[in-house]
């Protein structure tokens, strides 16, 4: 299949990009500033390519600008007639009192973390729809409905949107043939990046003010997510899954995946809340529009 993943510099991204393409993919590695800073980066997919032989390539995709989404999806549609399957990976993690942060951050992390896969949607779309197939594969977080500890509102917030938009994209695209896939990692403390590079509040006065009551707190909640992680897992599992629903039949993928070592309740509310939104589905007479393994 020919694949697309947002935010592959790193991370996740960086990750399902080399699993997708070793299990024989031709993969399209999204990622901003392939002159710049990232040029390391393609560099080294570039070698990993040669030296194992597989179809990875890295492409110029910054999710918050439309034309670099528009242009990145006509290069594929040159450069191999068709697209298969959309990774939604780019993000941004947050870290501090929400009260702290400025409209203006929380509208700017929704932009990355929301509109941006609403850009790539546009461009890609077209096209998934002229061939009546595809695959849309969102890459959420168990925050949305599990833990959800605090001081990482803003991230947890435009999450539980993506969370949303995935939804409703799977039942305006099932007629075309274009399933949807909501993959949801828990929190993996390494391998990631999400805390090292994550943002803080604009505000540091008002961030401050939280400092006796919350301070020692708020700077171990990464050490305590960390300790309650089971020993002998890796984000390589996030990459593996997502190869694993890739590969899976048209029309028989599921809605929703769960990989959480951590365990968070995430899955089990996610259950319920598929179920419910299946069965209202059914009562309103739309049922054709829920994916073969819906409520199950």
């Amino acid at each position: 299949m020919i694949v697309l993943i947002t935010g592959a510099s790193s991370g996740f991204g960086a990750l399902t990009a080399r699993a997708l393409a070793r299990a024989g993919h031709t993969v399209y590695a999204g990622m901003r500033a392939t002159t710049g800073r990232n040029a390391p980066r393609l560099a080294e997919l570039a070698e990993l390519a040669t030296a194992e032989g597989v179809d990875l390539h890295g492409i110029e995709l910054d999710v918050q600008d439309q034309g670099s989404a528009d242009a990145a999806v006509a290069r594929i549609a040159a450069e191999q007639g068709r697209l298969d399957v959309v990774v939604h990976n780019a993000g941004h993690m947050v870290l501090g009192p929400a009260e702290a942060f400025t409209p203006e951050q929380l509208a700017e992390l929704y932009d990355v973390n929301v509109v941006g896969t609403q850009r790539v949607n546009r461009a890609a779309l077209p096209l998934l729809r002229r061939q009546g197939s595809g695959l849309l594969v969102w890459v959420g977080s168990s925050s949305t409905r599990g833990g959800h500890p605090p001081f990482l509102a803003p991230y947890f917030a435009a999450k539980a949107g993506m969370d949303a938009l995935a939804g409703s994209y799977a039942a305006e695209l099932i007629k075309f043939g274009i399933d949807t896939v909501i993959v949801v990692p828990g929190a993996y403390p390494h391998g990631t990046e999400h805390f090292a590079h994550a943002g803080a509040p604009a505000d540091a006065r008002r961030a401050a003010e939280y400092d006796s009551a919350y301070g020692e707190l708020r700077d171990r909640i990464a050490q305590r997510l960390a300790d309650i992680f089971p020993d002998g897992h890796t984000t390589d599992e996030v990459a593996e899954e997502i190869v694993r629903v890739v590969g899976l039949p048209a029309g028989q993928r599921p809605l929703r995946v769960h990989v959480d070592p951590s365990r968070d309740g995430s899955d089990v509310v996610s259950i319920v809340n598929d179920r419910i939104r299946a069965e209202f589905y059914r009562r309103i007479g739309i049922g054709e529009l829920l994916p073969a393994l819906a409520g199950r």
